[in-house]
């Protein structure tokens, strides 16, 4: 078996290419990414050196690196996108040509190249908020953001191919996840670290917009078992089933980390924000997939690797482009 995975460097695509070399110690792996401000090749320092796993720098968007990357590779999984949506909010360029552009050239390289699965991994955010019960994966698409909107246009491309070329796409909409290697621009890793420096935690609004959280190693347990057991043309939701308010996973990371709730600052909300998001995934769990950690137990590992790591986070938050970006832009972040 020979995967390659885009956007690998990444937080999700790093966790998920660890957790594929443990769980398939025979599978060759090939990464391809571009090192955008949030790609960082630490993420996978540990094991760069195993014979099974490649690294090639370049960007999806590039008709021949994709050729290269994507030469004798039986399954496709795109993880490469731009995901944050303040960044979306203050430019959209770069999300649509990233999550896009860059889809559609993986969608065609991966049909000329006769993979076996091209997995699509999106957002919960591609439906939009939700006031009362769940989304499933039936439920209309309403995108709330330019993030969101580039990552529901990759979708359609996706199904286009499937329903028009007959390629093998499936597509996977998670939850908001959490855990180790997270870019700490996003709401938990920047409310961890910024505790561990003594600062406070940048809160949105009321603090009363509603996420599922789900812990990054159980998302790519779904995936994987979407690899192998999900139906061409089909789409799967992965949730977490921890649905709280912000201020409560705010509260939660304060109790953990022994902090008081003196630490929290409300501050301007921003645009367009979704006030609730909730997946329903019993389709995916019908099938025998189920989350493998309780909430407490991965916010406390979450927790735990952010101050084992400090090293990690500290180059990034202290370099000169997230200091000049976030002094200018940051407010919170879900």
């Amino acid at each position: 078996m020979r995967i390659l995975v885009t956007g690998g460097a990444g937080f999700i695509g790093s966790n998920f290419i660890r957790y594929l070399l443990k769980k398939n110690m025979s599978c060759e792996i090939v990464n391809l990414d571009k090192l955008s401000y949030a790609g960082n090749l630490e993420n996978l320092s540990d094991i760069e050196k195993n014979d099974n796993y490649t690294f090639i720098k370049g960007d999806i968007c590039d008709h021949g690196t994709v050729e290269k990357a994507i030469k004798g590779c039986d399954y496709v999984v795109n993880f490469a996108a731009e995901s944050h949506v303040d960044r979306s909010i203050h430019g959209a360029d770069e999300f649509i040509m990233s999550n896009v552009l860059g889809t559609n050239v993986l969608l065609e390289k991966a049909r000329t190249s006769g993979v076996s699965k091209f997995i699509q991994v999106s957002t919960d955010e591609v439906y939009g908020s939700i006031n009362e019960g769940s989304f499933d994966e039936e439920s209309v698409l309403a995108p709330n953001s330019p993030y969101s909107a580039s990552k529901a246009a990759a979708e359609h491309m996706c199904r286009a191919y499937f329903v028009t070329f007959g390629l093998p796409v499936v597509i996977t909409r998670s939850s908001n996840n959490f855990g180790p290697y997270q870019y700490p621009e996003k709401f938990v890793a920047l409310s961890i670290t910024n505790l561990i420096e003594g600062k406070n935690i940048p809160l949105y609004g009321d603090g009363k917009n509603v996420r599922d959280w789900l812990y990054v190693e159980d998302n790519c347990d779904g995936i994987y078992f979407v690899l192998n057991k999900g139906a061409a043309g089909e789409v799967y939701n992965i949730a977490g089933g921890y649905e709280m308010m912000n201020i409560d996973m705010v509260h939660d990371i304060l109790g953990a980390m022994g902090k008081d709730r003196s630490m929290v600052e409300y501050v301007k909300d921003r645009l367009g924000h979704d006030r609730r998001y909730s997946l329903d995934d019993s389709k995916l769990r019908d099938m025998g997939w189920k989350s493998g950690h309780t909430f407490k137990a991965a916010l406390d590992k979450t927790v735990k690797w952010y101050e084992d790591n400090r090293d990690w986070w500290m180059k990034i938050k202290h370099k000169g482009a997230y200091k000049k970006y976030y002094t200018k832009q940051y407010k919170g972040r879900d």
